[in-house]
């Protein structure tokens, strides 16, 4: 059973969106399990003091190393990947998505203030990752983000695991155009294709159409496809 395990300041935030719908049916089948801990819990003072003004002065606060460290070192019991979630991270897609779908577990350490405290990272071997070049308030938006995109990767979760075969990226390129009833809306139609039941056409008119939006929209992703 794959897991999440997160590590929060804001633990009630949580599971949030990810227990509706599919997602909320399969965690309480058991396909998939979610860990909350509360950073603020390793925190010993009156106060709960988890964030200190950095050295050398600057805006903000920063999660302090000694509180995280605690905070890891109680709740994480095996050599799972833990991973910092932060804009100067690796860039989180699609392909990073795979990768941590085959893991039994994965830790994500959502950020706030201005940051950690840096030997945080290196000293219980953190990996910083990123969703996209943006700021956001904390990371616990981002980790919605990346458990999603992982958890429609394991099996069983979905209803229907084929649906992920033609989706954007499966196959290097944007998605194709859909359509569903009713067959004429506002005066504009279903192209004749996907009506014409000739289902040799029909994919090589949707990837007619992959390619063209990639083009069109993501020229970074079709020089890639272009090379493969």
């Amino acid at each position: 059973m794959w897991q999440a395990q997160v590590f929060t300041l804001y633990p009630e935030t949580f599971p949030g969106p990810l227990s509706k719908g599919l997602y909320g049916k399969a965690l309480e089948k058991k396909k998939w399990n979610l860990k909350v801990v509360n950073i603020r819990d390793s925190a010993e003072d009156k106060h709960k003091t988890v964030d200190d003004a950095p050295f050398g002065g600057g805006a903000g606060m920063l999660l302090k190393a000694d509180i995280l460290a605690k905070s890891i070192d109680n709740n994480l019991k095996d050599k799972s990947r833990i991973f910092y979630l932060s804009p100067k991270g690796k860039k989180f897609d699609q392909k990073f998505a795979k990768e941590l779908a085959k893991e039994k577990s994965i830790n994500l350490i959502c950020g706030n203030f201005e940051g950690v405290d840096e030997r945080i990272l290196s000293t219980r071997n953190i990996e910083e990752i990123s969703i996209g070049d943006f700021i956001l308030s904390g990371g616990e938006s981002a980790a919605f983000v990346i458990i999603d995109s992982i958890l429609r990767l394991i099996p069983g979760v979905l209803g229907n695991d084929l649906s992920k075969e033609d989706e954007s990226f499966e196959n290097g390129l944007l998605e194709y155009p859909q359509y569903t009833k009713p067959q004429i809306w506002e005066k504009k139609a279903v192209p004749d294709v996907l009506l014409s039941g000739d289902h040799a056409k029909i994919k090589d008119w949707r990837l007619s159409q992959s390619e063209a939006i990639t083009r069109v929209r993501r020229p970074d992703l079709w020089e890639k496809y272009k090379k493969n």
